[in-house]
């Protein structure tokens, strides 16, 4: 993972393949916990549930995703509530998942590691 937080996401306008499964597969090796969905489009996604003991919790940390997503230019779709917060990345302009998408996976996780 320490590979991914040293870099920064690359904008991405388009143009550019998506990763295909196995591409996908070895980067999930560097991120922990990170689930691969497969929408019907064929899409695909990163998702993560995260758990908290409150809801100010699950604001505080969506906050702090809201943040890092910011400076990285690329930008999750997030549910939350009491207790909990979901995490959805995708690179929406290739329609799939690229290095963008593990690096923002890897800075998200260093929220609840520190």
């Amino acid at each position: 993972m320490s590979d991914l937080l040293n870099k920064k996401c690359v904008p991405c306008e388009g143009g550019v393949i998506p990763f295909d499964i196995s591409e996908i597969h070895k980067y999930q090796k560097k991120v922990d916990g990170w689930d691969i969905i497969k929408d019907k489009k064929e899409i695909y996604f990163l998702e993560k549930k995260f758990d908290f003991l409150n809801f100010v919790e699950s604001e505080e940390f969506v906050s702090k995703v809201g943040k890092i997503s910011e400076k990285e230019g690329h930008h999750p779709d997030i549910n939350f509530g009491w207790g909990y917060a979901k995490v959805t990345i995708t690179t929406h302009a290739i329609k799939g998942l690229s290095e963008n998408d593990f690096i923002l996976a890897a800075k998200i996780d260093q929220i609840t590691n520190v």
